[in-house]
């Protein structure tokens, strides 16, 4: 067995993914300590620092999905309180957890990306709704329903939607605006939905087994990702060799170009052609007993050695 580990999670916080991250951090706790490590699970609220102060951990692991988890805030504290930490750098879950950012990191890096437009709220109110959606649907605009509408940050694809009209495309707007002040609307691209996760240790960066995912009426909503029944997961993704690569490739490009570290999961759509388009990049991915990085993982070797291997190689950093 590894090194014992004193380790803090950081589970909750004030997100609108709040339960989610709670599901998360349980169950990592639950198989780090059947590992023989020493951990507590923390909320990231009032009583954060004293626990720091307290439990002096080996690492701590932010799970907090969402928001702060993932926009460098927490990680930026952490550096400042010289505690290290699994995941990225803040600079890069700044990068990483605003889609439009990493959307344009993936265009200069030549990775293909849904061509997309970024609209601020602030926008609707001076230039006013109507006008800016008669300019989405006009045809020299190029864009053409369906498309998908989400908010520019945040995950669990929260507020997301996919569109086929103008009226649904006003809703949408609407609940995107709901989860946050930008809001994307993205060319629609059909086929094959695949998350890329990626283990980046001591050899360096790894793609783990893509896997596929197949919902009963073809959305991957909020609903679909944590309620048992609603998708089928494929791992390995049922794709072509040559396609299986190229995700794989696109995967770590993006991995790279966001300088990401330690663990990610890189969100990506394969066409018909076998083309992998980059959708967006996860900064903590899900551990729910539903999400995608412990199915990779569990294809790839074992959740639960992978979980000890992140755990031990952020100590030492």
């Amino acid at each position: 067995m590894s090194d014992s580990l004193k380790i803090l999670i950081v589970a909750g916080g004030l997100t609108h993914e709040r339960d989610v991250s709670l599901r998360s951090g349980r169950r990592v706790a639950n198989i780090l300590r059947h590992g023989g490590h020493t951990v507590e699970v923390c909320d990231l609220n009032a009583q954060f620092m004293p626990t720091v102060a307290e439990f002096e951990p080996d690492v701590v692991w932010p799970l907090i999905h969402g928001s702060v988890g993932e926009d460098g805030s927490v990680q930026d504290l952490l550096s400042l309180i010289s505690y290290p930490y699994v995941g990225s750098p803040a600079s890069s879950c700044a990068l990483a957890s605003n889609k439009p950012t990493a959307k344009s990191l993936a265009k200069l890096a030549g990775v293909a990306t849904p061509r997309w437009l970024s609209l601020r709220q602030e926008l609707f109110r001076q230039v006013g709704a109507p006008a800016i959606i008669q300019s989405i649907i006009s045809n020299e605009a190029d864009f053409y329903f369906p498309l998908i509408v989400k908010p520019s940050d945040g995950g669990s694809a929260l507020g997301l939607s996919k569109v086929g009209t103008e009226d649904e495309l006003r809703s949408a707007m609407v609940d995107a605006f709901a989860y946050g002040d930008t809001v994307m609307v993205e060319e629609f691209i059909p086929g094959h939905e695949v998350a890329v996760s990626v283990l980046d240790l001591e050899d360096g960066p790894v793609a783990l087994p893509p896997v596929e995912i197949v919902t009963d009426d073809g959305r991957y909503d909020y609903d679909a990702r944590y309620n048992t029944g609603r998708s089928e997961f494929f791992v390995p993704a049922r794709l072509s060799d040559e396609a299986l690569a190229n995700v794989k490739e696109a995967a770590l490009k993006m991995h790279d170009t966001l300088g990401m570290r330690h663990l990610s999961r890189i969100d990506l759509i394969v066409d018909d052609e076998g083309t992998a388009w980059f959708i967006d990049a996860n900064v903590s991915p899900g551990m729910t007993d539903t999400s995608l990085f412990p199915l990779a993982a569990e294809e790839h070797s074992s959740f639960r050695e992978i979980l000890e291997n992140i755990a031990q190689f952020a100590s030492q950093e």
